[in-house]
């Protein structure tokens, strides 16, 4: 039996066998391919990989995870897991082969539904984004437009004016409160309210906005916001507890309501925590701690020894 079945390849996924195989714990790592950021061009804010293309950055994971022994990396993906007991869980994958394991982190992250809007999807991670820690110093003096009217989407607004000075608001039909596009047009920010029909682009390259009054607004790059979904429903098969946004629950441990099943990455987050983290380098380091956790978790079985997160479960 495995020490450790690890469901997803990811930056959480990988950085927790990283962990666990320098500890020299057994570990299988599912990884099924391209993982949530494959579309974009680069990571960024992660200090060292500044820059380096996802794919590079997944390539150079495994690189690493190549010189532990302990570590098995394959490239599918799981289609089963089942939880047979606290030390016991059951992993079937896409070839019908079985394996076992002690212990189980899911890292199999998030899907972002986009908008429905014309021409988003050809932009996706090109000069149509979501975040501005990942994407917004390279849209650095651009035109740029943020799409939306909820509160949020005013404050990113707002937050990305530092970034250019020319910035707009289109709220999509919908309305704003006059203190709010007080707040918006005293700070440089434009608004413009008509519903968007389309976002005209020269290959992934956003040129413009156009309006369903048939005006437009040129524009470099545009930010949106999309709707979550857990990439995998292993989570909720298991029983896991979660978050009336579909995040699954964890403590500070990454330690899920179900015992031995532990979840990091993009895809789960603790109650105090707002929104799920979407940087690569917060994954990466989930997968750090949930690593060094079920250690020693393991140790404190193997040894029959006090668990000291034991009283920490979510």
């Amino acid at each position: 039996m495995l020490d450790v079945i690890i469901v997803g390849g990811g930056p959480a996924g990988m950085s927790a066998a990283l962990t666990l195989g320098r500890a020299h714990r057994t570990v299988l790592l599912l990884d099924s391919g391209q993982g949530r950021n494959a579309p974009a061009d680069a990571v960024h804010n992660f200090l060292t990989h500044d820059g380096t293309p996802p794919q590079v950055l997944r390539d150079l994971g495994h690189e690493n995870l190549r010189q532990y022994p302990t570590v098995q990396s394959v490239a599918t993906a799981a289609t089963s897991v089942r939880r047979l007991g606290d030390d016991h869980f059951e992993v079937r994958l896409e070839d019908g082969a079985l394996h076992e394991s002690r212990r189980l982190l899911l890292a199999t992250g998030l899907r972002d539904e986009l908008p429905d809007v014309q021409g988003v999807d050809v932009l996706w991670g090109k000069s149509a984004f979501h975040c501005p820690y990942c994407h917004g110093f390279e849209a650095s003096g651009s035109r740029i437009a943020v799409l939306g009217a909820a509160p949020e989407r005013v404050r990113l607004a707002l937050h990305l004016s530092r970034f250019t000075d020319d910035i707009a608001l289109c709220t999509g039909g919908a309305s704003l409160e006059p203190v709010m596009q007080s707040v918006l047009e005293a700070n440089g920010v434009a608004v413009q309210c008509a519903p968007v029909a389309r976002l005209e682009h020269e290959g992934t390259q956003l040129r413009r906005i156009v309006f369903d009054d048939g005006t437009s607004l040129d524009r470099d790059a545009v930010f949106i916001k999309t709707t979550l979904h857990q990439r995998s429903d292993f989570a909720e098969r298991l029983g896991c507890a979660d978050f009336p946004d579909g995040c699954v629950e964890v403590n500070e441990f990454a330690q899920t309501s179900v015992p031995g099943v532990y979840a990091a990455g993009d895809m789960a987050r603790r109650a105090t925590v707002p929104i799920p983290l979407a940087a690569v380098v917060a994954a990466a380091a989930s997968g750090t701690v949930a690593g060094s956790v079920i250690d020693q978790d393991l140790v404190s079985a193997d040894f029959k020894l006090p668990n000291p997160f034991a009283s920490g479960r979510a």
